[in-house]
């Protein structure tokens, strides 16, 4: 029962850990200082941790980042849209 509530923090933690780069790029509506390939590069991973969540039949990794993921393509959106062209 530990590790749950290990695992259950640590989820909680990263689940939310793009939520205030998400806030400053809306409020600023800049992304200047933000960098494309580390928002893919962390959007696969999460991908990739989910499969393997669904994989082992892990309710924890599955909820995590399925959570984490969809932060991600928001905030890759929001990049998207504020961008310089």
């Amino acid at each position: 029962m530990q590790w749950e509530l290990i695992g259950s923090s640590a989820a909680v933690l990263t689940m939310f850990g793009f939520v205030p780069q998400i806030l400053k790029i809306y409020k600023t509506q800049s992304v200047a200082d933000v960098s494309l390939l580390m928002l893919l590069q962390f959007c696969l991973g999460m991908f990739l941790w989910l499969l393997y969540g669904l994989h082992i039949q892990d309710n924890i990794l599955i909820v995590a980042n399925i959570v984490s993921f969809s932060s991600l393509i928001v905030a890759i959106g929001l990049f998207l849209k504020y961008r310089k062209k």
